[in-house]
């Protein structure tokens, strides 16, 4: 059972945007996964094969505890991208196992330390390298939310799909017609607020 307090608060957070980023991949194809849908590239396979490697450095390099991940080995100098897409050889599943092993690596962490715990992130300037887990949990959060929003405008541009978690999409409707009447009433009040449509 959780334990209630801060720390679990937190971890909840955690979880949940975990979850939604592997959710905003069900039901695509291999293709739909890994396409670039923005003009620097971002797809959602890559957004978690991200979210790994994030969760395996500031909960496990950063609090002494290495974990041996293959997937997570990158050469930023041939490619400062190397962690943000899937590779052809690099499967779904690979890409989701190897997010899921960086998830049980970083609850071992959360679960054993106080909030209170010192770290060192070593990618980070000197003057603000010591960390604690409360700081990290707080900034890991906030990047997977971050990058969960990212996801839920990328599914949406590949298939229409939206909302927020498995089984509560959190959308006033589910009637693509209204979505449609919505979106032109505002491409028609961004044209007039910008003077490219005349008022009736």
């Amino acid at each position: 059972m959780t334990v209630p307090g801060p720390k679990a608060d937190l971890h909840r957070y955690l979880r949940s945007a975990r979850e939604a980023m592997l959710w905003k991949l069900d039901g695509l194809s291999e293709y739909d996964v890994r396409r670039p849908m923005t003009p620097t590239g971002t797809s959602l396979l890559g957004l978690v094969k991200h979210l790994g490697g994030v969760e395996l450095g500031y909960f496990g390099d950063t609090f002494s505890r290495p974990y041996d991940e293959p997937l997570a080995v990158y050469d930023f100098e041939a490619d400062p991208t190397a962690d943000m897409w899937a590779t052809a050889e690099q499967s779904r599943e690979d890409i989701i196992g190897f997010y899921r092993r960086a998830w049980a690596h970083a609850d071992t962490t959360i679960d054993s330390l106080d909030l209170t715990a010192e770290g060192s992130v070593p990618w980070w300037s000197e003057e603000h390298r010591t960390v604690t887990l409360h700081q990290i949990l707080v900034h890991v959060i906030a990047e997977t939310h971050r990058h969960a929003g990212h996801a839920d405008i990328v599914r949406e541009l590949i298939d229409g799909a939206a909302g927020l978690v498995d089984g509560n999409d959190n959308m006033p409707s589910s009637d693509s017609t209204q979505w449609q009447h919505y979106r032109d009433k505002l491409e028609k009040t961004a044209k007039q607020a910008a003077g490219l449509l005349q008022t009736q």
